[in-house]
């Protein structure tokens, strides 16, 4: 059996690019091992997960009830309930590494560990299948290699959220949740190109207008380098989950 490391923080991740993976990875037999920075169990974005405070936009924004479902299920494991606590993570221990986002300003510890950008270097230069999706890919961009110095996706390709959606969600919100949407004053895809040796190694994808799921996972998106998966927004998590599987099953 396989398992796999996913890091989370005290607060403020996104229940569909967590939940939704945990799902099925754990239907298909693969250990899922969480970790939180003091070892507790974590919480997901509730404005996200109940759609409070998003107003007039809360059926395009809160998460979908697949999502939901899938997060009450897991919440109520017993690994989401017995984190690790970070200083307890062993690379070595962990076949796969996921890393998943959400916009929340809980989500500052977690992007800014150097803990846990360690551990993601170390996943990268031993080879082993690492799948970032959202703001789990400036995780990802932070993460220094243990022999260039450089970001860990220096020479791959990737997409991450696109700035055309997180400055749309942004706009959308912003008279009454302030800056909510912008996790930090840059963009996601801004710095995580900023990490790439050149701007053509970031991929956009189509237009993100819906969101897969289990029945049309093709309406996803996920670039795929060797070891590396990445994957934009919630709407790619189907898809993004079903590549992860594959690259655990062929690793």
């Amino acid at each position: 059996m396989k398992k796999v490391l996913l890091p989370l923080p005290d607060y403020g991740f996104d229940p569909a690019e967590t939940a939704i993976p945990w799902l099925l990875l754990t239907a298909k037999g693969y250990e899922v091992q969480f970790a939180t920075p003091g070892g507790y169990s974590a919480m997901a974005d509730l404005r996200v997960l109940r759609g409070e405070g998003l107003g007039i936009w809360k059926w395009l924004l809160q998460a979908r009830e697949d999502a939901v479902m899938a997060y009450q299920r897991m919440s109520n494991s017993e690994s989401f309930c017995t984190p690790l606590k970070y200083t307890e993570i062993r690379a070595e221990d962990y076949d796969a590494l996921l890393l998943p986002g959400g916009h929340d300003k809980g989500m500052i510890p977690y992007l800014e560990s150097a803990l846990l950008q360690q551990v993601v270097a170390s996943f990268f230069t031993d080879g082993k299948p690492v799948a970032a999706i959202c703001h789990g890919t400036v995780l990802a961009a932070r993460s220094r290699h243990l022999q260039t110095g450089k970001s860990v996706l220096h020479s791959y390709k990737t997409t991450a959220l696109l700035a055309i959606q997180e400055r749309m969600a942004y706009q959308l919100t912003r008279w009454w949740l302030k800056d909510y949407y912008l996790t930090y004053p840059v963009t996601v895809q801004l710095e995580v190109t900023a990490a790439l040796a050149t701007p053509r190694q970031f991929i956009r994808g189509p237009l993100p207008l819906r969101r897969d799921d289990a029945r049309h996972p093709g309406r996803g998106f996920i670039v795929r380098d060797r070891n590396y998966l990445s994957a934009r927004w919630p709407g790619d998590a189907y898809r993004f989950s079903a590549a992860f599987i594959d690259m655990l099953e062929h690793a």
